[in-house]
């Protein structure tokens, strides 16, 4: 492969992928074309991207495999991936295959020095955010390591060295013809798949007791809000200035859902700034009575403290804490004991330890319980069913917050929607709640991430999104009709939310994407989703039944939650699970299908072999 092709000979050849981030064999393009060479096109071992271009390439690398042992290969970096083949030593022996988008990265390190002498000894490792690592080894002397260090960094990690992500060079390339083009043209443009004004009048907004209210259009209230907010009618808009001053980070209550039969509602915001000395404030606590009072079914409010009671106690000392039940009247607070972000990555990571790469058999349940993990998820799915309950069941409104209102508070709003609303159970409608929850309340998927950055131990990088998408898949294992989705939606969400391919989890707030003039300079993961949604469709979905389970009430108990071994074990062909199985459930339901036609056919066939009998019988009668 020439690493100095032409930019326009290789745009002439590339192709847009439709996978995932499938790292199999099976998934490369063995006869995909890149490049030309005096006039004559060349093999390439993958199909290349719009925008993806060449940095480097290595013919003598070996790929230390946990699994398989030593492989030797040739390595090519190219500013979107890291891509390995290796050469088989028999015939008809399949290659090993590693294909990782640079976003995926999480550090790289050298492994090894100059009197390094032990065989694949030195080299490079690197360590990936999606649960497995991976080594490299290189020859000394050659110095092969250097160059391919330096250009996985610099393309892992632009931002850190001044650069741009992938996405940007993506959507660049693609404006010229291309599949992600003809996607938009064809009307699956994943920006427009959220539109708030939209979305509030399927909700019933405006109406009697809610408005909507572009106060934040321009991000001066609260810079991590979104533009468009529905808000209690009795409430102006200079009075929700002062409310939002008496909230951590301005992120005062606004309406997330609303049962359209109840009017009761879900709304989201921050702690409250009381501090130590228990500060109070009568427009926030008018504020909380509008909410209140706009529900004519309840003379109740409830507030869901995602936190445990420590914590928010604890949270008094830093100028914020809670809502006192004196203060604010007709009140009652619950505390749901979800543990914050450090809490989690801790325990994500005793998660990678115990699913890559080796595991022993004798003590896997016993290491899945001392990661906490799946308590985590428990907490999370157990705090959306008392939202819900409360909501449905009671009738009763419900405020959802944490200390910011951007992790923790955004796991409870979206899950518990998603119980209670079977919009949100469709693929856009699943959407649609991402962008609406997470995205426009100003979830930092930058941070919480750390897309293109170096910084691997940032405190602030934690796994609170992929909780979520966790708690969904939960939820989806009991009520498996009930979803219009299926596994490989979710894996693929989580995939990109890492890759750095699309536009859609960049950035921490809404402000910044429209600063980044992210619309028109990225592609939309929705959009690449809804041009091939066949792959993502449930095929049990048509046969959900309606009525009772309109909304749904997991067990959120130990006994109900397990590991997605189809998500965290995938790298460890020991623990991974076939993914075969909506493939097959879609064949056996076309078999039913056709033998219902069958069967039709067949009961036409004799009806009117009946009916031409009868006639028969009449002609011949001799009353006739």
């Amino acid at each position: 492969m020439d690493a100095t092709s032409s930019s326009a000979d290789k745009l002439a050849s590339k192709t847009a992928s439709s996978n995932s981030l499938d790292s199999s064999s099976k998934s490369s393009s063995l006869g995909s074309k890149h490049g030309t060479e005096n006039g004559q096109q060349r093999d390439t071992p993958f199909s290349y991207l719009d925008g993806e271009e060449d940095q480097d390439q290595k013919n003598d690398v070996t790929y230390v495999c946990p699994y398989r042992g030593p492989a030797f290969g040739a390595l090519t970096i190219t500013n979107y991936r890291l891509y390995f083949r290796s050469l088989p030593l028999r015939d008809q022996e399949p290659p090993v295959v590693v294909d990782v988008p640079l976003g995926v990265i999480a550090r790289v390190e050298k492994i090894g020095g100059a009197t390094s002498r032990g065989e694949n000894s030195y080299g490079i490792e690197i360590f990936c955010k999606d649960m497995r690592n991976l080594r490299f080894a290189h020859k000394q002397q050659n110095h092969s390591r250097r160059t391919v260090f330096e250009k996985l960094q610099a393309n892992a990690f632009p931002l850190s060295y001044s650069g741009k992500l992938f996405a940007f060079a993506h959507a660049a390339a693609a404006a010229q013809p291309s599949t992600a083009n003809a996607a938009v043209n064809a009307g699956w443009d994943g920006w427009a798949v959220y539109e708030p004004l939209a979305e509030l009048r399927r909700l019933g907004v405006p109406n009697d007791m809610w408005r909507v209210t572009k106060i934040n259009e321009f991000y001066a209230i609260c810079d991590s809000y979104p533009a468009v907010w529905a808000v209690p009618k009795a409430a102006s808009d200079d009075f929700l200035r002062r409310v939002a001053q008496f909230r951590s980070r301005c992120r005062l209550p606004v309406l997330s859902w609303m049962n359209p039969r109840t009017q009761a509602t879900i709304t989201r915001c921050s702690q409250p700034l009381v501090g130590v000395s228990g500060k109070r404030n009568a427009d926030d606590e008018t504020y909380l009575s509008y909410i209140m009072e706009a529900n004519a079914q309840s003379d109740k409010l409830t507030i869901m403290d995602a936190r445990p009671s420590a914590n928010a106690i604890a949270n008094k000392a830093k100028g914020g804490g809670y809502e006192s039940e004196d203060a604010y009247k007709n009140v009652e607070i619950n505390f749901l004991d979800i543990h914050n972000i450090h809490v989690m990555r801790e325990s994500l990571r005793k998660v990678k330890e115990a699913c890559y790469p080796t595991t022993d058999d004798s003590k896997w349940q016993t290491a899945i319980d001392s990661t906490l993990w799946l308590k985590h998820i428990r907490c999370v799915l157990a705090g959306a069913v008392r939202i819900v309950d409360k909501v449905e069941t009671m009738s009763t409104s419900v405020v959802v917050h944490c200390s910011d209102g951007w992790d923790r508070t955004a796991q409870l709003t979206a899950l518990s929607m998603l119980l209670l609303d079977p919009h949100y159970r469709t693929v856009r409608g699943f959407e649609v709640l991402i962008e609406k929850e997470w995205l426009s309340f100003g979830h930092k998927f930058q941070q919480r991430i750390g897309h293109g950055d170096n910084k691997h131990s940032d405190a602030d990088r934690s796994p609170v999104f992929l909780q979520f998408i966790d708690s969904v898949w939960q939820v989806s294992q009991q009520f498996s009709n009930a979803f219009e989705f299926n596994e490989h939606f979710l894996i693929t969400i989580v995939d990109h939310l890492y890759s750095c391919r699309f536009g859609t989890f960049l950035c921490n707030t809404e402000a910044e994407r429209v600063a980044e003039d992210l619309k028109h300079k990225t592609t939309s993961l929705w959009t690449h989703i809804n041009s091939s949604l066949d792959q993502y469709l449930n095929p049990l979905f048509p046969s959900f039944t309606h009525g009772a389970e309109l909304v749904l009430r997991p067990i959120a108990s130990v006994r109900a939650v397990r590991l997605w071994k189809g998500l965290y074990c995938r790298w460890n062909p020991g623990l991974c699970t076939p993914q075969h199985g909506c493939q097959r459930t879609r064949e056996l339901l076309s078999k039913q299908d056709l033998l219902f036609k069958h069967v039709n056919e067949l009961r036409l066939k004799l009806n009117n072999r009946s009916n031409n009998m009868q006639t028969t019988t009449r002609l011949a009668s001799p009353m006739h």
